[in-house]
């Protein structure tokens, strides 16, 4: 026998009484009849109630999940903000500003930074690279040890970031290898506190705990409650500097780290919905406006790329819900392989996992296409197609790649991808841990 939650008893109690009084209701005959067709009858009818309330149960939509929500970052948007550094910063710590290739002392920024420090002691490392590099990252903890260094600044984007969360972790940390916190995912006891001035907006990394860095080819994830930077200075007017090539990747970057986290499938989480759906049609709606000659100046657009980057990833609209990734752990070894830009892996490795996973996907795929995209077809297989095909059109909108033939890449680069998916246990990806190695293949496969 099978038994069931004390909840489903509960419900199951109606059906079953109605099979009583099936029974009840019978006329009285002799024992030995009830005992042969009709008593076969009964236990077919009450089989067929079962298997319909269990039939119910699993295709119920599935409640919201349990969850606990953390995040101690301070946040300070608008212009001018930068000065509020001044404060944030203990006046007795001994401070190493971090930054990447030197672009923020031709754009002003570095000026703004240098009179917000002027009352504290500080030095400076730069060269940080995009998909910032762990021998790089050392070279800072080099500084941190001579010197005496007890607080961090990043000033930057989502890698300039996420080194300064890889130093701040490594500086202190105890082991052989600083890297084991990547590759072992030893636990990080304590941290550097740091704050950020976020220059690029794209990963949400100025208000989470996560960090990916890339050593020798492997470029991997970490994360720990103790590198969520304690404060981060958002001013959309030093993103007026950005080359077009940046605005998209930073609009195609939170597109997918939002749909990463909506686009599965539900659990009646109508508040993550609707942030998410709403973060959607912001970049939707604005992010070719940056790109577009007349309107790419206009702060307001700016402020809203810029505040939908970070909420796409600051935990909120991920919270009780199911989560993919899939897109990004592929992409992440196209990235470490073949150098392509982050947010470009992400364009073209996503529109395929939709197409694979349309039936996984099936409700939230059509959810998507109607309040992201408005579509209103009837049929919902059309539909969506409809909606991916939009995603797809999006991107090129956006002037990002959305095949592997764009950049340059053919069917035998495949093979590695997938050897490094292996080698870095990546074998169960998406949100049903369903995306075997032969899945990812068919993937890029359909991403040629």
């Amino acid at each position: 026998m099978f038994s069931l939650p004390e909840g489903h008893r509960a419900c199951l109690l109606p059906h079953l009484y109605k099979v009583a009084v099936v029974k009840k209701a019978q006329p009285q005959v002799h024992d030995t009849v009830l005992e042969g067709n009709g008593k076969l009858i009964l236990q077919i009818i009450l089989l067929c109630v079962i298997f319909q309330f269990l039939l119910k149960i699993l295709t119920a939509e599935k409640p919201m999940m349990n969850f606990t929500f953390y995040n101690p970052t301070r946040i300070h948007f608008g212009e001018g903000q930068i000065a509020k550094i001044s404060k944030e910063i203990p006046k007795d710590a001994k401070v190493l500003m971090i930054y990447g290739g030197g672009s923020i002392k031709s754009n002003g920024i570095y000026e703004q930074v240098k009179e917000a420090l002027s009352h504290h002691e500080w030095s400076e490392f730069s060269g940080i690279e995009p998909n910032p590099k762990y021998n790089t990252a050392m070279q800072a903890i080099e500084i941190i040890k001579e010197k005496n260094i007890d607080y961090l600044l990043a000033v930057g984007g989502g890698s300039v970031i996420d080194a300064v969360k890889f130093i701040a972790a490594a500086a202190l940390f105890k082991g052989d290898d600083p890297w084991d916190m990547l590759a072992k995912q030893t636990k990080v006891e304590q941290a550097i506190d740091f704050g950020v001035v976020l220059t690029l907006p794209a990963t949400g990394s100025e208000s989470n705990s996560g960090s990916v860095m890339t050593r020798d080819g492997n470029k991997l994830f970490f994360g720990s409650p103790l590198v969520y930077p304690t404060f981060a200075i958002l001013d959309p007017s030093v993103t007026l500097s950005l080359s077009d090539r940046q605005i998209s990747n930073g609009v195609i970057d939170a597109f997918v780290h939002t749909v990463e986290q909506y686009l599965t499938y539900p659990v009646n989480a109508k508040i993550q919905d609707r942030f998410a759906e709403g973060i959607l049609q912001t970049l939707v709606e604005d992010g070719p406006l940056a790109l577009d000659d007349d309107t790419k100046d206009n702060i307001e657009v700016r402020a809203n790329l810029m505040w939908s980057a970070t909420m796409a990833l600051n935990g909120l609209i991920g919270l009780g819900v199911p989560q993919d990734w899939a897109t990004h752990m592929i992409g992440h070894e196209l990235t470490a392989l073949h150098g392509i830009d982050h947010a470009r892996t992400l364009s073209i490795v996503y529109p395929a996992v939709l197409k694979m996973c349309k039936t996984a996907k099936r409700e939230k795929l059509i959810q998507y296409g109607k309040r992201v995209w408005n579509l209103t077809n009837q049929d919902e297989q059309e539909l969506i197609n409809q909606a991916i095909a939009k995603t797809e059109e999006y991107f090129r909108t956006m002037q990002v790649p959305t095949r592997l033939s764009d950049v340059d890449l053919t069917n035998s680069d495949i093979d590695p991808v997938l050897s490094k998916l292996k080698q870095h246990r990546m074998v169960m990806l998406g949100e049903h841990q369903d995306i075997d190695l032969d899945k990812s293949r068919e993937i890029l496969t359909m991403a040629l």
